[in-house]
């Protein structure tokens, strides 16, 4: 069983404080090069194609990744999982030091790579998660994880800008990417301090594909509310900080861009993280997700550094009106009978693979789009479709948004 840290106060011990610690390094590390690799790539082969592809490859492997490891997780090492995760990161940076301008070249090389770093270290932070929160302290963890993502993604982005921005060729490029590497190392280092937790018994590969044969199970909606989640995502963390590279011509600009969003998201997170109780996630979840959409009409009245704008600081703004309740709904979930806590492992498994499918899809559509046509019409009327998928996601989860139930897959 998972322990029960906070059910009554909702106060965090002392292991989810440094979950929180490892989990500062590497989104530091992840923002400081990450809000730019897509751009170093697209720099040196000037391909959206080529990008994508190196997205849909990254979650292919993400989604393998994940459901392979949880046999290791399964084996109570998930301390050990999560380090690696984190030092194939730091391996992702070394190769791209290595090959220089010649990294989009290697696009599947890079996408496996990356894709296996995630998905190690996502799942077994996911675990750790599920084990040292409930019910009760919960959304309060996904609030300050928002708040310190928030933190790093104004500091991260604009220092990095900053530095390449002042730098000649690619050599800013590089010491991020240096800087990136040690930051992961040092994650590696502090992740020693989280314990494992005892092995949890045999690890149950096929319960992604037996869940569609229980009858009523609540998992159903579930998988394709997290699918759609999954759409918007890969395709928009992709476009938006490449478009606004592209009407801006400047990393700086990029990383003031990152500086403002961030800020509105800090704001927000903490506000909805402190205030929004269980009770209010369905509502506030749908104020979230239409928002969300609102904010993409303005590019048909043309794509600029304004509308970008708007859109990344409307986006920040109610994101977390959606990311918290759906986050804390589908854990809850797994929470809610000792039958899914002891398959914990493989519930996580189930939701990074529906969060997967969605992104690989995403990224077909974006694939496909622009190899018919790189019309704005046609570019925005994709970013619309994928951009609705939010609401979706509040259609298929809004019976679990206040439920308490769970259903057992053996």
């Amino acid at each position: 069983m998972p322990k029960q840290s906070g059910k009554r106060t909702g106060r965090l011990d002392k292991q989810t404080w440094l979950l929180l610690v490892v989990n500062g390094l590497f989104v530091t590390a992840s923002a400081l090069s990450g809000t730019f690799i897509g751009i170093y790539i697209w720099k040196a082969s000037k391909d959206f194609i080529l990008l994508g592809w190196f997205t849909l490859l990254t979650h292919v492997f993400m989604a393998i990744t994940f459901w392979t490891a949880g046999y290791w997780a399964k084996k109570g090492q998930n301390g050990t999982c999560l380090r690696t995760g984190i030092g194939v990161s730091a391996l992702f940076y070394g190769i791209v030091l290595l090959l220089g301008k010649k990294a989009a070249h290697y696009v599947w090389l890079l996408g496996l790579v990356q894709g296996a770093a995630v998905g190690l270290f996502w799942l077994a932070f996911n675990v750790v998660y599920f084990e040292a929160t409930d019910a009760g302290n919960r959304d309060r963890f996904n609030g300050l994880t928002g708040v310190m993502g928030s933190l790093i993604g104004m500091a991260a982005p604009w220092s990095a800008g900053y530095l390449i921005s002042k730098s000649t060729g690619e050599s800013g490029y590089r010491i991020m990417f240096m800087i990136s590497l040690g930051t992961f190392v040092a994650g590696v280092l502090v992740s020693f301090l989280l314990r494992n937790r005892k092995p949890q018994g045999r690890y149950n590969w096929g319960l992604p594909v037996r869940v569609w044969k229980v009858e009523q199970t609540p998992w159903r909606p579930v998988v394709g509310a997290l699918a759609a989640q999954g759409l918007r995502e890969s395709v928009f963390g992709v476009m938006i900080g490449l478009l606004v590279y592209i009407q801006t011509g400047s990393e700086m600009r990029l990383g003031n861009y990152a500086l403002i969003t961030s800020l509105v998201s800090f704001i927000s997170f903490y506000a909805v993280g402190k205030w929004l109780k269980p009770r209010w996630r369905r509502a506030g979840m749908l104020v979230g997700v239409l928002a969300m959409t609102a904010v993409i009409v303005p590019f048909f009245f043309g794509v600029s550094y304004k509308t970008l704008l708007l859109f990344g600081v409307g986006t920040s703004l109610f994101i977390p009106l959606f990311t918290i309740p759906m986050t804390s709904s589908v854990f809850d979930l797994i929470g809610t009978r000792k039958e899914s806590v002891q398959q914990r492992v493989e519930y996580v498994v189930l939701r990074e693979l529906a969060l997967n499918v969605g992104r690989i899809a995403g990224m077909a559509i974006f694939i496909i789009t622009l190899a018919i046509s790189k019309h704005p019409t046609v570019i925005n009327s994709m970013l619309l479709f994928v951009g609705c998928s939010p609401f979706f996601s509040w259609l298929l989860m809004r019976g679990r948004l206040t439920a308490q139930h769970g259903h057992k897959i053996s």
